[in-house]
């Protein structure tokens, strides 16, 4: 087993589960004659900056701000489906998570999500596969400019170094890895597990 990595953080959208947020945002635009790409990163942004993702600003206001911004045509209730309809568990991560588990080491799931993380374990009841979960929207801490990644090592007592995040944000895995994490960018399964097999080749 490996002596240095103690914990496993993974993502949650891209990496525990597809990714509704992309794809939903994506869906939203196409039926409001938006550019996908640019809407994507525009809320990317506006959900940062409004507070939202850290918990200073709840959901009716998000959905309010978007569709005076943008025009959207759909309820809160309809937009919201978009998204969450879209993040879909992948049972292979769950068991490789599971693996680590049984031999031995601590996993989490550390998200740069909102209320809906809590939503989401409640209709697909995967929060009981991890040792923690740390969210952005409760820790009022964000992965976007890397103060989750501190307050994470600060809660779990532990030097930043034996922390190894899974992340499909390249931004995300750099800022870790600046705070001393070990990181995988998740570009894939096949590229995951060639890189979780060299921090593990004890498991896998």
């Amino acid at each position: 087993m490996n002596t240095i990595i103690k914990q496993v953080l993974f993502d949650f959208g891209g990496v525990i589960a597809d990714e509704g947020f992309r794809s939903g945002l994506f869906a939203i635009a196409r039926s409001n004659n938006l550019s996908p790409e640019a809407f994507h990163d525009d809320v990317c942004r506006i959900i940062a900056e409004t507070g939202y993702l850290t918990g200073h600003s709840d959901e009716a206001s998000f959905w309010d701000l978007l569709r005076r911004e943008y025009g959207l045509s759909q309820t809160d209730e309809d937009l919201r489906n978009e998204i969450l309809s879209r993040f879909v568990l992948r049972p292979r991560m769950l068991g490789i998570a599971d693996r680590l588990r049984g031999g031995g080491v601590r996993v989490g799931i550390i998200s740069d999500q909102t209320n809906w993380l809590d939503e989401l374990d409640r209709r697909d009841g995967f929060f009981a596969r991890f040792d923690f979960v740390f969210n952005s929207f409760h820790l009022h801490a964000s992965k976007h400019d890397g103060a989750l990644f501190d307050v994470v090592a600060m809660q779990l007592g532990m030097a930043p170094e034996r922390l190894l995040l899974v992340d499909d944000n390249a931004g995300n895995t750099q800022r870790a890895q600046q705070r001393g994490y070990a990181a995988i960018f998740y570009k894939d399964e096949q590229n995951f597990m060639g890189g979780i097999q060299k921090f593990f080749p004890d498991i896998f």
